[in-house]
């Protein structure tokens, strides 16, 4: 999205050379395959684990904070890949869309426009909310420090970045939409 957003602010005239079907479907498909590849190291490392005799599962799921937590091996090495996987999965996409909204900022910002400059900040305003309230959620999840370790908050954050923000993307994306905001305004202010 922010490779999307990029090139229609910072390369209006070349956006349908730049964002073409094989583009669009390469994105895709390196997404998916690296998400799906990123698991397998640690997947491979817990199923080599043992664990203590309590065997049930504090969470919604069976995320790798809390199969840690049980498990009665030297966990060091493992946490040590998650962190470096954590650099390439999450810090190296968070630092790609940094960058890339930097030089949506500074183009929108030489818009002479008023109104063309509050178009363009609000094509971007929707993907960039999800993306901090996301991010946001990860960080709490998985770089704090293990003393501040709560399954409590593990749940709370696991279920905010994995059902809470999927729900309120459409949400997010659809209020831009003028349609939307006046069955809204129908709905919160009865009818008009």
């Amino acid at each position: 999205m922010a490779y999307d957003r990029y090139v229609a602010i910072c390369r209006p005239l070349h956006y349908a050379l730049m964002m073409n079907t094989k583009i669009c479907s390469s994105l895709i498909a390196g997404s998916w395959i690296a998400g799906a590849l990123s698991a397998i190291p640690a997947e491979v490392s817990i199923s080599r684990f043992s664990f203590c005799s309590f065997h049930q599962i504090n969470h919604f799921f069976c995320d790798i904070n809390a199969l840690i937590k049980l498990s009665c091996s030297d966990v060091y090495s493992l946490e040590i890949a998650i962190l470096i996987e954590g650099m390439f999965g999450a810090v190296l996409p968070c630092i790609l869309i940094v960058v890339s909204y930097t030089c949506i900022i500074k183009s929108i910002l030489k818009i002479r426009s008023t109104e063309s400059r509050s178009k363009a900040f609000s094509t971007c305003s929707s993907h960039l909310t999800v993306v901090i309230i996301f991010y946001l959620t990860l960080i709490c999840m998985y770089m704090r420090p293990p003393s501040l370790y709560s399954p409590d908050l593990d749940k709370l954050f696991s279920f905010l970045y994995t059902a809470l923000i999927p729900m309120l993307n459409p949400i997010i994306y659809s209020v831009r939409n003028q349609e939307v905001k006046n069955a809204l305004r129908k709905v919160v202010f009865g009818k008009q």
